[in-house]
């Protein structure tokens, strides 16, 4: 390693630091303070730590919410990641396997799908029709309408590098197209599925304004919703707010620090492949 690399290496770890670790310092030493020091928001160690304390005040406010958020949350993010990955596999395989002239067409619908911006008025009226707003089923539906078109990118670009061989032996021994897809394509699929989970698990559970926007109503709140129990018109928290940021953050970034390494290799083989 040369010098230059050596000196590049120490700025850009500093500038790393700078952007996230002092923040989630900033996050953590702030939720740990009483009220009053807290609204001071300066980066000074509280006189004395109030980690339980806040922790306990979090859990139980407005009837513990926090617990109904994360459970909604959860529900929220399982079932729509789950369509994700069994839908956008299969739209995929047959995308890339199955010559039609319709493919161009479907394939021009899922790029709109990532270039269009979501219209939101319109959005909630056909919700209203269906009767689906303020509804966990309608709320899955739209993560899975927001994130389909890159999990059918994603497949047909990995399907993409899978001999046709498999297929054509495959049903030479006299599988149907179903057990294609399920028994031999979609094992080898395994890099693919793990980092579409994790990305759009993180991304759903961090979600904010789609359910500010769809899912309204006490009963149906999301955990970064709960954020607005610790903020009003005259007053904030300030230390019960950030430990709200803090138990709600730790999840996605454990999941994250875990599952970094195969989300890395999936987008890697999955460009240098296709």
């Amino acid at each position: 390693m040369t010098r230059r690399q050596l000196i590049t290496g120490i700025v850009a770890t500093a500038v790393a630091a700078i952007i996230f670790i002092l923040p989630f310092i900033f996050i953590f030493v702030t939720a740990t303070k009483s009220s009053q020091e807290a609204a001071l928001l300066s980066f000074a160690l509280p006189g004395g730590w109030h980690v339980w304390d806040n922790f306990i005040k979090v859990v139980q406010a407005r009837n513990y919410m926090l617990m109904l958020a994360y459970l909604n949350s959860t529900i929220i993010t399982v079932c729509s990641v789950a369509i994700m990955v069994l839908c956008g596999a299969m739209i995929g395989f047959l995308l890339q396997r199955r010559s039609s002239g319709w493919n161009k067409v479907i394939y021009g619908m899922v790029m709109l799908g990532l270039i269009v911006p979501p219209a939101v008025v319109p959005t909630i009226w056909v919700l209203q029709g269906v009767g689906l707003f303020k509804t966990i089923h309608g709320m899955i539906l739209i993560q899975v309408a927001y994130g389909l078109p890159f999990s059918v990118l994603m497949y047909r670009n990995f399907v993409a590098t899978i001999p046709r061989d498999l297929d054509e032996a495959a049903i030479i021994d006299g599988a149907k197209t179903w057990q294609v897809f399920f028994k031999v394509i979609l094992p080898l699929l395994k890099p693919a599925t793990v980092t579409l989970i994790v990305v759009k698990s993180i991304a759903v559970f961090n979600d904010f304004t789609h359910p500010l926007y769809y899912l309204p109503g006490r009963e149906n709140v999301t955990v970064q919703l709960t954020l607005y129990n610790f903020q009003s018109q005259f007053e904030t928290q300030y230390n019960l707010l950030f430990m709200n940021i803090l138990l709600v953050t730790i999840p996605p970034l454990i999941v994250f620090i875990f599952f970094n390494r195969q989300i890395v290799a999936g987008m890697t083989a999955g460009a240098v492949k296709g």
